[in-house]
This record gives C-alpha cells, structure tokens and sequence, in this order.
C-alpha cells in the first residue's frame, strides 16, 4: 500500500474553492471561540483571562507533571506504545535493533533535576529529529520511598510527552530495565 496522496491540480483546487463559495463558506477572519454571547467587561472576568493567559509564561515546569505516580519494581520492565504504531517497529524497539542517536543518564539527579533534564533532553531531540534516544534513568530506591522513584517517574513522564510514540526498558547492553528506549515523533511525518 503506498502512502503517497494525490497532490490536487490547479483545475481541483479552483473547483473546489468555487463550491465552498458556491455554499455560502466563508473564510474565518479570527481564531477566538464565538459563544455567542457578549463578553464580560467587568474587573474579575478581565483578571481570570488575563490569568490564563499569562500562567504558562512563568510556570517552572514543563509537560510533565507529578501527579499520582505508580510505582515499578526495580527490576520490572517497562513498556509503551500508542496504539497505531506498526508492531513490526515496536519489535525492533525491544530487541534494540534501533540504534539510537543520543542518550541522557539521570543518575545523582534530584526528582526536579530529572524532569528538567528529561524534558530539555526530549525537546532537543525533537529539534534534531532524533528518531531513537537512550534515557538511563537508573533501578536505585529513592531516600524515603520504598521504589525506584525516577524510574517510576520517567515511566509516567514520558506517557504524558506529545512525541514519545513509544518505549520500552533497554536490552542488557545498555542497561537493561535502568535505562528505555525511545521512539519519538518526528514533525514533519505523520506519526
């Protein structure tokens, strides 16, 4: 099956212009929600939105949050996929017949130092259109805690980021169920 479009003609693109006109389709002007009500001009409605507007400007964290985290076992392997991804692709995750094309290690890093790390790690590696990465997050159990805590963290982080398609724990060359593989997004294709 190929996965090449037909690119439409200038003949396609006219017609079809011409039947949206033809049905009364107008172009938007404004990328704003119409409710289709007046807006509030009073002093608290003014302070929310511009609440809203300004809270991710001086948000410290990024897209990872510290929610409600399970728990993993030291040595317990870890697994992700979203669900349209080939299973032929997955398979050469877990063998680790993808090479990967950079790593990060999280070792001796606070909680807050890991997500950092972990989030300019990723947001790099999209700029490079990296397809595969390591990221070595270690087995060792936190001071307090009773489990991994950024292996347990990593493995809920990384399922809340936009371009892991995948991942799953390394093979034992480098470093087994310490370390994951990621496949990521790149922006230009479609997955």
């Amino acid at each position: 099956m190929s996965r090449r479009r037909h690119r439409p003609d200038d003949d396609d693109i006219s017609a079809f212009r011409q039947a949206l006109s033809e049905a009364g389709v107008r172009p938007l002007h404004s990328n704003r929600a119409d409710p289709g009500r007046p807006r509030r001009s009073d002093d608290s409605a003014r302070a929310r939105r511009e609440a809203a507007t300004t809270a991710g400007e001086d948000t410290a964290t990024g897209r990872t949050s510290d929610g409600r985290v399970e728990a993993v076992r030291p040595s317990e392997y870890l697994d992700f996929a979203l669900p349209d991804l080939p299973y032929r692709e997955r398979q050469q995750l877990k063998r680790g017949q993808i090479a990967w094309e950079a790593g990060l290690d999280l070792h001796g890093y606070t909680l807050e130092e890991a997500r950092a790390e972990l989030e300019a790690f990723l947001a790099d590696a999209a700029a490079q259109r990296a397809r595969c990465v390591l990221v070595v997050h270690g087995k060792a159990w936190g001071g307090q805690a009773d489990y991994p805590v950024i292996k347990s963290h990593v493995n809920a982080w990384l399922r809340e980021w936009p371009n892991v398609l995948a991942f799953c724990s390394a093979t034992e060359s480098d470093g087994g169920t310490g370390a994951v593989y990621l496949m990521l997004r790149r922006r230009r294709d479609g997955r």
